[in-house]
């Protein structure tokens, strides 16, 4: 009899993204952010630590890849791994649960239209 304990997939899902930033650090290197202080620039709030060890979690989990270009000073940068790039369903739908809420007039119908489509081009999602 097999006694391997089961674990909800949806579980291993979001025990691979749980840190706080994970999603939207994710998210902005769909959008071309690779370098640290490019993350930071862009969330004031996010503390370097946070970030480094959020980074770090990410990279161990296979979703992100660390490279240090040899310049003065040192710069890092990070790009998402094909595993990485495959939570771009994810992504999208993440975006596409609030913009098509009908009820939420955070957006007007054109800036919502514009999302959708950046969204979907960023992501490289296909009907």
């Amino acid at each position: 009899m097999n006694t391997e304990k089961i674990v909800c997939p949806v579980d291993r899902t979001l025990n691979l993204i749980n840190k706080k930033w994970s999603i939207q650090i994710i998210r902005d290197m769909f959008f071309g952010k690779k370098h640290f202080k490019e993350f930071k620039e862009d969330k004031p709030k996010l503390s370097n630590k946070v970030l480094s060890n959020c980074l770090k979690e990410l990279e161990e989990n296979g979703l992100i890849e660390k490279h240090v270009l040899d310049t003065t000073p040192i710069t890092t940068e990070y790009h998402l791994t094909e595993y990485g790039k495959s939570m771009n369903k994810i992504i999208y739908e993440l975006a596409m649960f609030t913009l098509h809420d009908a009820n939420d007039n955070s957006y007007s119908d054109e800036i919502r239209n514009d999302l959708k489509k950046t969204f979907k081009e960023k992501l490289e999602i296909n009907d």
